[in-house]
Order: C-alpha cells, then sequence, then structure tokens
C-alpha cells in the first residue's frame, strides 16, 4: 500500500539522496510530471560531482578516465523516453534520445573480434553449446524466479559451459561470474532474448555519442538547474530516522556527516540510493596501482547499513557488499598522443572506431577485455589524442607475461600485459618510450556487487508497504523482471518511486516484452544451437 498524494505541493520539499542516473530521473519526473517546484527539489550528493556510475573525466595531459560504461540497447523504454526531452550537450535543439539513436544509426554495433586466443581472432558465428547447455538455458528462461532462490549460476551449468564461446561472450559483455546469481542471469535471459542471435557480434547494442558522463549526465544536470533543482555538492547523509508502526512508516529526519541535520515536515519526502556499484574506487596511475578500498570508505553501503537496521522491509545489503572478493574488478583508461595503436585495432579487426566494441582475450588470466569507442569519446579530447578502456574480470590472478596480480600493476604495466596479449610489444615500444601513453588503472570493490546471489526481500521494494514518505531508488530497490547493472533499471525506479507517491495522471512504462514474441524467441534458439 502506499499514499497517493493530493496535497497542494508548493511546500512540499523533496531530498533526493545520491546523483547518480535515478535521482537525476526523479528529479526530472517530480518537477515535470508530479508538479513540485524545482526549487524545493534537493539532490544531495557526497562526491564532488554528479551521475554515479555514469561518469568520465580527464584531459589529454593528465589522461582521461572513464570507470565503464553500461550498455544500451533501443528498447529502454523508460531511459529514452527519459531523454527525449533533454536537449543535448552540444546541441539545444536535438533531445539527448535523438542524438544517440542518429549517432547508432551511423556507427553499428558489428564487432569482427569479439574473442582473441594468442592475438588472433576467433571465430565466435557458432556459440559451442551442447545440446544439453542449450536445453539447461532456454530451461532456465522459463523457470519461475522464486525456485531458483539464491542459486549460482555454476550450479546451473555443466562445468564445460564455463569454457564455450557463449560463455565467453557473455560473461565479459554483462560481467557476470560463474558465481553470481542465477536470478538475474535468468532476467538477462529473458530482458534480452532479442538479442541473443547476434550476442556474438554485439548486435543491438547503442552507445551514446560521447562517455555517459558528458552525453548523458550533463544534459540532465544543465536541464534540472535551468529549473532551479538544487544540486548540493559534498553533503554526505549518513542515517535516517524513521518512525514505524503497525500500519506506517515515515522518514522523519536526515542526519549529515558535517553534524547538520534535516527535519522533514509534514508533506515532505526523501528518495535513497541504497547501495552503489562504484562506491570506494581508487585510481592509481602510470607509475602506481589503484587500491581496493572497501565498506569503510564508502558512504551509501553504510548508510543501507543503518537504515536496514531499523525494519526488514528496508533491505539486506549484506549479500551485496561483505564479499568484495567475490565483486571486485579493475578497469583502466589508456590515453595516448598517437593514432598506432588505434590504427592498428582498426585493420587487424576490420571495425572502424565505436563500431566493434567489446574485445576480449579468452587466454588472458585476467580474462582482459578492451573497447575503442568511437573517437573523441571526450568532449575535450584533441584530435591527434586516441584513448581505450579495458577491465578485467579476474585480478586477483597473475599476468601471463607480468609476474603480478592485474591488482598490483600499474597503468605501464597493464598495458604491457595488453600488447603481449595483442602480439604488438614491438610496434608500441616507441610509442611509449616517447612518453606518448599515459594509463590510469581504477579499483572497484563493489562494481558486481549487484550480482550477487541474493533472496527476495534482499533488496527491498521502491516503496515499501506502509512507506508514506519515502522510497527507494537505484540498482539495490526491487523492480520486478527487470535487469540490473543497466540504466533503464534506475530509471524505471524512479518513475515507480514519484508515480507510486503522487497523482500524476501516468503509469510506469510497461518493459519490452521480446520473452512472449515468437520470431526473437525462435531466433535465439536457432543461435544458441549453431
Amino acid at each position: 500500500m502506499n499514499i497517493k498524494n493530493d496535497q497542494n505541493l508548493k511546500n512540499t520539499k523533496v531530498y533526493l539522496v545520491g546523483s547518480g542516473i535515478a535521482c537525476l530521473a526523479s528529479a526530472v519526473y517530480l518537477e515535470k510530471d508530479a508538479g513540485i517546484p524545482g526549487e524545493n527539489i534537493f539532490i544531495l550528493e557526497k562526491d564532488s560531482k554528479p551521475g554515479g556510475a555514469l561518469d568520465g573525466a580527464g584531459d589529454a595531459d593528465r589522461g582521461f578516465v572513464v570507470r565503464g560504461g553500461r550498455m544500451h540497447e533501443k528498447h529502454y523504454e523508460c531511459y529514452w523516453e527519459l531523454l527525449s526531452f533533454i536537449p543535448s550537450l552540444e546541441n539545444s535543439d536535438i533531445s539527448v534520445r535523438d542524438e544517440s539513436f542518429e549517432f547508432n544509426e551511423r556507427f553499428v554495433s558489428n564487432g569482427q573480434a569479439r574473442l582473441l586466443k594468442d592475438g588472433k581472432k576467433l571465430d565466435v558465428s557458432s556459440y559451442g553449446l551442447s545440446f544439453s547447455q542449450q536445453t539447461d538455458l532456454i530451461k532456465l528462461t522459463f523457470v519461475p524466479e522464486k525456485s531458483l532462490g539464491n542459486k549460482r549460476i555454476e550450479d546451473w551449468f555443466d562445468h564445460e559451459f564455463f569454457e564455450t564461446n557463449f560463455w565467453y561472450i557473455w560473461t565479459t559483455m554483462f560481467a557476470f561470474q560463474k558465481w553470481s546469481s542465477l536470478a538475474e542471469m535468468r532476467r538477462y535471459m529473458k530482458r534480452f532474448i532479442h538479442l541473443v542471435d547476434g550476442l556474438y557480434k554485439l548486435g543491438g547494442v547503442m552507445r551514446t555519442k560521447y562517455n555517459q558522463y558528458d552525453s548523458v549526465v550533463r544534459p540532465l544536470r544543465r536541464y534540472l538547474e535551468k529549473r532551479k533543482v538544487n544540486f548540493e555538492l559534498g553533503k554526505e547523509v549518513v542515517n535516517i530516522d524513521f518512525d514505524l508502526s503497525a500500519d506506517e512508516k515515515k522518514a522523519s529526519v536526515l542526519y549529515f556527516k558535517d553534524g547538520s541535520e534535516i527535519f522533514l515536515n509534514k508533506g515532505d519526502y526523501v528518495f535513497i540510493t541504497n547501495g552503489s556499484i562504484t562506491e570506494s574506487t581508487d585510481q592509481g596511475s602510470w607509475d602506481t596501482a589503484a587500491e581496493l578500498k572497501g565498506i569503510d570508505e564508502s558512504g551509501s553501503w553504510k548508510l543501507w547499513k543503518k537504515i536496514a537496521e531499523q525494519d526488514s522491509a528496508f533491505g539486506n545489503p549484506s549479500p551485496f557488499c561483505d564479499h568484495i572478493d567475490l565483486q571486485k574488478w579493475y578497469s583502466f583508461t589508456a590515453t595516448i598522443k598517437d593514432s598506432t595503436f588505434h590504427d592498428y585495432m582498426e585493420n587487424f579487426s576490420g571495425n572502424v572506431d565505436g563500431t566493434g566494441g567489446l574485445v576480449t582475450m579468452t587466454d588472458s588470466n585476467w580474462l582482459m577485455s578492451i573497447v575503442i569507442a568511437r573517437q573523441p569519446h571526450f568532449p575535450n579530447q584533441p584530435e591527434n589524442v586516441k584513448i581505450f578502456w579495458g577491465y578485467g574480470l579476474y585480478p586477483d590472478r597473475k599476468g601471463n607475461y607480468i609476474d603480478k596480480t592485474m591488482a598490483e600493476c600499474s597503468g605501464a604495466e597493464l598495458l604491457e600485459e595488453l600488447y603481449f596479449h595483442l602480439k604488438i610489444q614491438d610496434l608500441m615500444e616507441p610509442i611509449t618510450a616517447a612518453g606518448k601513453v599515459n594509463c590510469i588503472p581504477v579499483a572497484m570493490p563493489f562494481i558486481d556487487s549487484l550480482f550477487m546471489p541474493r533472496s527476495p526481500g534482499d533488496r527491498p521494494e521502491v516503496i515499501p508497504e506502509g512507506a508514506t514518505n519515502f522510497a527507494f531508488l537505484g540498482q539495490f530497490a526491487e523492480a520486478p523482471k527487470d535487469c540490473v547493472f543497466t540504466v533503464e533499471y534506475s530509471v524505471r525506479t524512479a518513475q515507480m518511486a514519484v508515480y507510486g507517491h503522487f497523482n500524476t495522471g501516468k503509469k510506469v512504462h510497461p518493459m519490452y516484452d521480446s520473452i512472449h514474441n515468437p520470431k526473437y524467441l525462435l531466433a535465439a534458439i536457432s543461435a544458441l544451437s549453431r
């Protein structure tokens, strides 16, 4: 049960804890659809810039950094609708949605070097699945989610499954691990069944024109600031008090790290981002490794733990944040004042930058992958500067060439390992010696936390039963059937929160239901049997 708000909203204040895409979307819907005055909406962010996991920063001299990038596809119904009325960064006459769709019409994903071994391209036209493995995948798609409990993926498939082309493509594209939640993999199979046929070449995958901070976050912030929405950066919420009774749950006080407090008046609301995949990240440098941090350095995880202690309806953060060794991976961004690497990869792969997507070294001990986005990937990126991004799923293993774990490696050592796998050490040595290369590693302790095996109730409902003035947002609130680790999921929770609490006359957009389309289902079955 939730209570639709029919009061005069001119004095209503809404506090948004966090500034990721879920909170930014909530602010848009609160002002546009619910009629909350922009000056009464407060985005409370502990960091110095908004955006959460949608990040991107740097320059040619210091080096550019993107910690990661969220996959897009055209059937993100909530996300693209949100961006359909947000003017793009560089042209106010074009929406972010239209800019992105036009960009993807020009640069179509068609990866021709998806998997490599010994520096050579593998034939991935077949997913390499046995009949029993194909059956297991189809069966997983149709069993009830509740029957899976907190099983891991490795509990469902045979050992050989994890050596197939399908698994290498799947694990590196979505960042699933063998020990990840089977229920989450099931959701992905159902949600993206229409992409299975072209998965081996990244068919249907979309990108933004620039990195997602510049292409999405900056336009959203500009839109909101024009409507007088308040961005309070460096403002960390450390606890929230709730008044709890048999029939109602009500947020009452926000406590801040600086010692200040906000008492919620009648009619005020707070929307809470509980948990974060990019909390406690650390950057290394060309000469130094990134440092692995944890809960002690986090904000949102400690906040959620304190909130969860007050009521079981507020979820259980422990499955998502107490197993860093199973959740972490490391990424890196290379900045090169030279085109040699990009020219080589274009000739080698057959892909112009921006059309290839992930390239995975299957014989890498780290299971290293790289992505070459369309250049420039930053608006302030000079024409003679190229960047690419990479990551590894097994950072505690020693490299095949570098006698260190990935976690122990500096940016220079990460690139040496990559060059070894691509067989281009001699080609790149002069470029490195000339000081034209930089590489910045990033340690992300919670990046795979949303895929950890979990039980019903571990993620709280967006609006818990009886909640009168608060909601949970983002990747660790429960949006039934949709897929975590997507921008669509976060925007969906924003719609659920705003449209659930306020009489807007709007409904949450239904998910694209490809699993019940015989065309896509038959194409997927055929693809799995190739």
